[in-house]
C-alpha cells in the first residue's frame, strides 16, 4: 500500500493512493501518519479498508513528507561500492553514519532552496527505511519486523561545506529543504526484495544516477541492526541508506545545482 500526506505545509492530512491513482483521505481513521500509527500490524489493518468507503481527495493537492513528527534522520555515507569508487574514497569497513537535521525535511515536489553563497550543491537519490517499531540492539534476523516501509530520500548536499575547509557532513547536508522525502510510504509487502531495486535521478531531464540497491555494501536489514546497536530507533525515524554513482561532484567536470534546475527521482 502507498500511504502519503497531502495538503498545505504544516496542515497535511494522512491518506493513501488507491489502485486507480486517486488519493483517499484517512483523516477519519487517524490524526496523522506518525510513529503512533506506523506499527506494521496497524498499517496492515488500514490496508484492509474498502477504498470505496474512504473519501476521495478532489483536485490537485500538494504532497508533503509522508511521515509526520519524524524524530531523526540517520544517513549512511559511501554505502554503494560504485559510488565510493567515483568519489575516490575508500569503502568503509563498517557503516559511516551521520544525521540530517529534521528542519531540512521537505515535501517531494517542494522547491529546494540553495543556501546563500551556494557553490557546490549536489543531489543524492536514496532508498529510505521508515521505522515502524522501536529497535534497540536488534539482531539482523529480526530487523525486517521493525520496518514500516520504504520511501525516497534526496540527500541534497553542499559539498563545499561537507568536504572542504573544516569538512562537516552534518553542516553540509542540513540546510533547510535539503531533505526531500516521498511521495509515498510504501509498505513492506509491496517490496519483495529491498536489495534489488532500481534507483535513479534525472537532472533537467537527463539521467545522472542509474543504479541498483544490490550494490550496497551494507544491506537494509544489516543497517537497521547496526544502527540499533548504537542508538535506539523509534517509529517514524528514517534511515537514508546511501546513494549510487552519478552525483554531480563525481562527474568530469563536476556539475552542481543552480537556480531553476529540476531533480526527478525514482525507485
Amino acid at each position: 500500500m502507498k500511504f502519503l500526506r497531502f495538503g498545505s505545509l504544516g496542515k497535511e492530512k494522512p491518506g493513501f493512493q488507491d489502485t486507480n491513482g486517486r488519493i483517499r483521505d484517512l483523516s477519519d481513521q487517524m490524526k496523522d501518519l506518525d510513529g503512533a500509527n506506523l506499527e506494521p500490524d496497524r498499517l496492515a489493518a488500514l490496508a484492509k479498508l474498502n477504498p470505496d468507503t474512504v473519501p476521495v481527495v478532489e483536485g490537485t493537492v500538494r504532497i508533503g513528507v509522508p511521515i509526520a513528527n519524524i524524530g531523526k534522520v540517520v544517513a549512511v555515507g559511501l554505502n554503494y561500492r560504485d559510488h565510493a569508487l567515483e568519489t575516490g574514497m575508500d569503502l568503509p569497513e563498517e557503516p559511516v553514519l551521520f544525521a540530517k537535521a529534521t528542519s531540512s525535511l521537505n515535501g517531494p515536489n517542494d522547491d529546494v532552496m540553495l543556501p546563500q553563497g551556494s557553490a557546490k550543491t549536489d543531489w543524492e537519490v536514496e532508498l529510505g527505511i521508515v521505522m515502524g517499531r522501536a529497535a534497540r540492539n536488534v539482531d539482523h534476523s529480526h530487523a525486517a519486523s521493525c520496518i514500516a516501509g520504504y520511501t525516497i530520500v534526496n540527500d541534497v548536499s553542499e559539498r563545499a561545506l561537507q568536504l572542504e575547509s573544516t569538512g562537516q557532513w552534518f553542516k553540509g547536508k542540513s540546510f533547510d529543504t535539503f531533505c526531500p522525502v516521498g511521495p509515498w510510504l510504501v509498505t513492506t509487502d509491496e517490496v519483495n526484495n529491498p536489495q534489488n531495486l532500481n534507483i535513479w535521478l534525472d537532472w533537467n531531464g537527463k539521467r545522472q544516477q542509474d543504479g541498483n540497491t544490490q550494490t550496497m555494501e551494507f544491506g537494509v536489514f544489516q543497517l537497521v541492526s547496526y544502527i540499533s546497536h548504537h542508538m535506539s530507533l523509534q517509529p517514524g525515524d528514517i534511515i537514508a541508506t546511501g546513494t549510487p554513482p552519478g552525483v554531480g561532484m563525481g562527474q568530469t567536470p563536476p556539475v552542481f545545482l543552480k537556480p531553476g534546475d529540476e531533480m526527478r527521482l525514482g525507485i
